[in-house]
């Protein structure tokens, strides 16, 4: 009986480690997993949602700046021209901050200190 108890102790500890990484494996894949594709239709609806709102004819983006989740916002910087014909304005920036929880965006124009 004596010689049995190292043996069934190193049985439950491979036992309890294999659950263990088990679990870790079977996490990391689902984050990993719906993780690429997640960011990229965030990336997508921020982007459409921004350009769209603008009124910007076709304007640069920067990449999407994203807050940690307590802020729950997404900032893109945009840049461009707007308008139409001679009332067109070149040269705007934009900066727009995308909601993730509500998916409404707020745009407004900014301007570099000493310019």
């Amino acid at each position: 009986m004596r010689d049995s108890f190292p043996f069934n102790e190193g049985l439950r500890m491979i036992k309890t480690m294999t659950i263990a990484a088990t679990a870790m494996l079977v996490s990391a894949h689902y984050a990993g997993a719906s993780s690429d594709a997640a960011w990229n239709a965030l990336f997508a609806k921020v982007n459409g949602t921004c350009i769209g709102q603008s009124g910007m004819d076709t304007p640069e983006a920067t990449a999407p700046v994203v807050f940690d989740d307590a802020t729950g916002k997404v900032a893109v910087l945009l840049r461009g021209s707007m308008g139409k014909g001679k009332s067109k304005v070149k040269n705007v920036n934009l900066i727009c901050l995308y909601d993730k929880k509500t998916g409404k965006a707020s745009i407004e124009e900014y301007r570099w200190l000493g310019r």
